[in-house]
Protein backbone atom coordinates (compact mmCIF):
# COMPACT_ATOMS: atom_id res chain seq x y z
CA UNK A 1 0.00 0.00 0.00
CA UNK A 2 1.33 3.12 -0.59
CA UNK A 3 2.43 5.87 2.15
CA UNK A 4 2.92 9.44 2.12
CA UNK A 5 6.72 10.30 2.36
CA UNK A 6 6.00 13.28 4.78
CA UNK A 7 4.56 11.89 8.00
CA UNK A 8 4.05 7.82 6.37
CA UNK A 9 0.14 7.29 6.93
CA UNK A 10 -1.46 4.53 4.52
CA UNK A 11 -3.26 6.07 1.79
CA UNK A 12 -5.22 4.65 -0.88
CA UNK A 13 -3.89 3.40 -4.13
CA UNK A 14 -6.70 5.87 -6.05
CA UNK A 15 -5.14 8.52 -4.05
CA UNK A 16 -1.85 7.30 -4.69
CA UNK A 17 -3.00 7.38 -8.26
CA UNK A 18 -3.99 11.38 -8.60
CA UNK A 19 -1.65 12.78 -6.88
CA UNK A 20 1.57 11.22 -7.84
CA UNK A 21 3.26 11.54 -11.09
CA UNK A 22 3.47 8.17 -12.52
CA UNK A 23 6.66 6.86 -12.27
CA UNK A 24 6.51 7.55 -8.44
CA UNK A 25 4.32 5.18 -5.86
CA UNK A 26 4.69 7.32 -2.71
CA UNK A 27 2.69 10.67 -2.65
CA UNK A 28 4.71 13.75 -0.97
CA UNK A 29 2.11 15.25 0.92
CA UNK A 30 -1.31 13.61 2.30
CA UNK A 31 -5.01 15.01 3.75
CA UNK A 32 -3.51 13.77 7.03
CA UNK A 33 -0.20 16.21 6.89
CA UNK A 34 -1.55 19.37 8.10
CA UNK A 35 2.15 21.56 8.13
CA UNK A 36 2.44 21.15 4.88
CA UNK A 37 0.78 21.14 1.08
CA UNK A 38 1.17 20.48 -2.06
CA UNK A 39 2.21 23.81 -4.57
CA UNK A 40 2.19 23.08 -7.69
CA UNK A 41 4.94 20.60 -8.38
CA UNK A 42 6.39 21.28 -5.12
CA UNK A 43 5.60 20.86 -1.39
CA UNK A 44 5.86 24.16 1.19
CA UNK A 45 4.96 24.33 4.78
CA UNK A 46 1.28 25.50 5.21
CA UNK A 47 0.93 29.60 5.84
CA UNK A 48 -2.22 28.88 7.99
CA UNK A 49 -3.72 26.16 10.51
CA UNK A 50 -5.81 23.44 8.37
CA UNK A 51 -8.88 22.43 9.54
CA UNK A 52 -9.42 18.74 10.04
Amino acid sequence: MPECQNCGSFVTDAYARVFTPPDVDDPRVCPDCTDKIRDGADVRTARSPRGN
